[in-house]
């Protein structure tokens, strides 16, 4: 429930349906191909505006330090950006799993960029917020753009993509995968080719490049996997932990999840083409 003075915002989690790495940067990031699926999985976070101009955290991850804190880092940016003289008291509602490739600490900084752009009155054109977003994570600009989509480069081009209906089942094995790991492992494969989106699409042969090296890092996750696959095809998300498997119907990934361990969360989500804080401020304009 909302505080006093307080609007809350949604932000969503995102599934990669594949990732291929098809190359290393000069500068040590990696360049990629994946299709970015949001989920009906969301944080909340909250906005209390605030007339001194300080940014406060009010409610969040106790472990991370406020000044690593990916929503006041964002809500910082923007007020720097605009110039705003006002502040924000901002409090994080966590469901999504940290550490689980679910995109949840960018999403939460979209979020902040969004909601109090529009709560400050800045009014900044989204490709400003982008460029803002992309100095916090190479995942931010897909949650502020809020559509399901095509993505290449570091993950920041991105093509909308309207994809069919479908619920997906994700497991979260209970432990976290800090992205560094993974891609500075040395057995990380980093080359794969360049395909089309209709190529992967048509083809059905795509990947995560990162599953196995997470499998044979984390038991726990290579564990998860054993069990899922006996139910329906299995993939990982991103570098974290999270694993997911698709299903034509709420009740089929209901079935499965009834089934899974006590010792892991399950979310039974339908994937969105669109996310609901981007419809949310297409509706106030």
């Amino acid at each position: 429930m909302p505080q006093a003075g307080e609007s809350l915002w949604p932000a969503p989690a995102k599934l990669n349906l594949f990732l291929h790495i098809t190359g290393r940067r000069a500068d040590g990031y990696h360049e990629l191909q994946t299709l970015f699926q949001l989920v009906e999985l969301c944080d909340s976070v909250g906005f209390t505006p605030r007339a001194d101009g300080r940014i406060v955290r009010t409610g969040g991850l106790a472990d991370v330090r406020p000044d690593d804190d990916l929503t006041i880092r964002a809500a910082r940016s923007l007020q720097a950006a605009s110039g705003s003289k006002l502040g924000a008291s901002v409090r994080v509602i966590k469901r999504i799993p940290t550490g689980g490739g679910l995109g949840g600490g960018s999403s939460d900084a979209a979020t902040t960029l969004l909601a109090l752009n529009a709560l400050w009155q800045t009014n900044l054109p989204i490709e400003t917020l982008v460029k803002l977003g992309l100095t916090l994570g190479a995942d931010v600009p897909i949650f502020i753009y809020g559509s399901t989509a095509w993505a290449e480069g570091l993950g920041e081009q991105l093509t909308p993509v309207e994809l069919p209906p479908s619920w997906f089942l994700i497991l979260y094995p209970g432990i976290a995968v800090a992205t560094r790991e993974i891609f500075q492992a040395p057995e990380l494969t980093r080359n794969s080719p360049r395909l089309t989106m209709r190529a992967i699409l048509e083809s059905g042969s795509s990947r995560n490049d990162c599953e196995a090296v997470v499998r044979a890092r984390f038991p726990e996750v290579a564990r998860a996997f054993e069990w899922l696959e006996r139910w329906a095809p299995a993939r990982l998300t991103g570098t974290g932990s999270c694993l997911f498997a698709q299903f034509a119907s709420a009740a089929e990934a209901e079935r499965v999840a009834a089934r899974a361990p006590d010792c892991w969360r399950s979310f039974v989500v339908p994937g969105l083409n669109s996310s609901p804080i981007n419809e949310r401020l297409r509706a106030s304009e």
